[in-house]
């Protein structure tokens, strides 16, 4: 069992409230394959929508480029909803200013310095290269 099974058995199992108010399992369909691939990801809430930052070499968000349906696993339950990357770089720096009010400490890791809770501005544009966001809308 690798890191990314045991997070989907914790965030489906009755133990899930350990994290699930930051995690979530996300069920994406192949655009080329039509498989689906369920992965845990963190995620926070602003306006309406569900956020979820990645790394740019990872895989799993290309096949929601132009948007897609996903199915989530939120707080132990499956929902619907559809998902867009944005990976402006203007945008991901201003949404990571964003994540951070939600998630401070995540700053460090991603070599951002904040000053007095703010983030540094160059810092923010140098880590947008590097992430994109995905934004979540979820089926009513």
């Amino acid at each position: 069992m690798n890191g990314n099974d045991f997070m989907s058995w914790v965030l489906r199992s009755p133990f899930h409230g350990m994290l699930s108010n930051g995690m979530m399992l996300i069920t994406v369909t192949g655009r080329k394959t039509g498989k689906t691939y369920t992965t845990p990801v963190e995620y926070y809430e602003e306006n309406g929508y569900l956020w979820v930052v990645s790394s740019r070499n990872r895989t799993w968000w290309k096949n929601l480029k132009g948007g897609a349906d996903v199915g989530l696993v939120l707080k132990r339950k499956s929902v619907q909803g559809f998902a867009e990357a944005e990976m402006d770089e203007k945008i991901v720096s201003l949404q990571l200013a964003s994540y951070l009010r939600h998630a401070p400490m995540a700053a460090k890791p991603m070599g951002i310095r904040m000053e007095n809770k703010i983030p540094n501005a160059e810092d923010l544009a140098r880590a947008a290269k590097d992430r994109l966001f995905v934004r979540i809308n979820l089926s009513k």
